[in-house]
């Protein structure tokens, strides 16, 4: 493979180098994308990894956008483009069809590179990883993606490190594929899954328990529980509620392992959690379903921000990239906020790092503008912008 950087190239941004280092140092481990037939590949994996961080770093509307930036943006011609370009319909096959493989791995040596830089919030509460599923607006032409008669819908199920504030693991589905059979396969031994109550199942409580895996759910307020042993709860406290139980009724749903039940008030409102962690306090059990909220923080922040679900695939191959690229831009983001400004990763920093890409390319090409260069296709004010 290839490197990123190359003496040939006059146009350069240093913040946009700085910002793919993580990328570079794993080059040389990334599986080799071959090419199917005796022809070489039009767009090799490099070419196709960088492409997709351009896209959602430079919030590209659409493939289009994107192919054309490639086309006539001398940065990203020199920088981002295969050599000689790519044509639009190529691209699509390429996206849809290629790099699936690579991208996993890359995405999942990412994780692994920013697990190590930054530092863990809630060291008392253990390995927390929040699950849960995001739904995707497809288009009728995407038969894969069942919903509804009339609607089409996929469904990402993610699993998010809430120490560090990154996504770690992703599975994509029709809109109607279910969540749970995909809990196990996101937790390790030691690690605790927290869920909201649409997971909520008695054979998963018991499946994990036997796996040896820990889970904190919340549950539904009318669940049949079958009290063994309860704990006195503390005064003042907004536990209101702590007891060893089975759930569900006898000879039907009822969990064969016991659950622990911790009830707590919030604002008025009750809630319930099952889990099976005892080396917790009751209250340290509410905060670990509390802190379930960030992974609906980060879904949201990525969808605006990010622009993921600006579609630019269609097979369901070529969603799972587009998905992946996202999600990797996205840890690429955390690894240079953190390494940079011992920062979490915000829209502010974002929009700094766009910014003196833009100043610096802006700069760089200064000179050669005069001969009617293009740079960006962006409004001069963008281009001038201070940060």
């Amino acid at each position: 493979m290839k490197i990123f950087t190359d003496e040939k190239k006059k146009i350069d941004s240093l913040t946009f180098n700085k910002f793919m280092l993580p990328i570079i140092k794993i080059l040389p481990i990334i599986p080799a994308l071959l090419s199917r037939g005796h022809r070489p590949l039009k767009m090799n994996f490099e070419d196709q990894l960088k492409a997709l961080i351009y896209f959602h770093l430079q919030e590209h509307g659409s493939a289009r956008h994107l192919i054309q930036d490639m086309n006539e943006n001398n940065f990203a011609k020199e920088n981002i483009a295969p050599e000689g370009g790519i044509s639009i319909s190529s691209f699509s096959e390429i996206i849809n069809s290629r790099g699936l493989e690579q991208l996993l791995f890359v995405f999942q040596e990412l994780y692994k590179q920013a697990s190590f830089i930054i530092p863990k919030k809630f060291t008392d509460l253990g390995e927390l990883v929040s699950i849960d599923g995001s739904l995707i607006d497809a288009v009728l032409s995407m038969f894969w993606a069942d919903y509804r008669k009339s609607s089409k819908k996929a469904k990402a199920h993610c699993g998010f490190d809430i120490n560090r504030g990154i996504p770690n693991k992703i599975f994509l589905t029709d809109g109607n594929g279910p969540e749970r059979p995909f809990v196990s396969m996101f937790l390790s031994n030691g690690q605790t899954g927290v869920m909201d109550r649409g997971y909520q199942c008695h054979h998963l409580f018991d499946q994990l328990q036997k796996e040896g895996k820990l889970f904190v759910c919340r549950i539904k307020k009318n669940t049949k529980m079958t009290v063994l042993e309860e704990n006195k709860a503390v005064s003042g406290s907004h536990v209101f509620y702590d007891a060893m139980v089975l759930l569900g009724n006898p000879g039907q749903s009822q969990t064969v392992e016991p659950v622990r039940v911790v009830g707590y008030k919030v604002a008025g409102i009750k809630y319930f959690v099952a889990t099976n962690r005892t080396d917790l306090t009751g209250e340290q059990v509410a905060t670990v379903y509390k802190l379930r909220w960030t992974i609906e923080s980060f879904f949201k922040w990525w969808k605006k921000h990010l622009k993921v679900y600006h579609l630019i695939a269609r097979e369901k191959h070529g969603l799972m990239v587009q998905i992946l690229g996202g999600l990797i831009t996205y840890l690429l983001m955390a690894i240079y906020c953190r390494e940079q400004f011992g920062e979490e990763v915000s829209i502010k920093r974002v929009r700094e790092i766009r910014n003196t890409i833009l100043n610096e390319l802006f700069n760089s090409n200064s000179d050669e503008d005069n001969q009617g260069n293009k740079i960006l296709k962006e409004p001069d004010h963008l281009m001038q912008a201070k940060t």
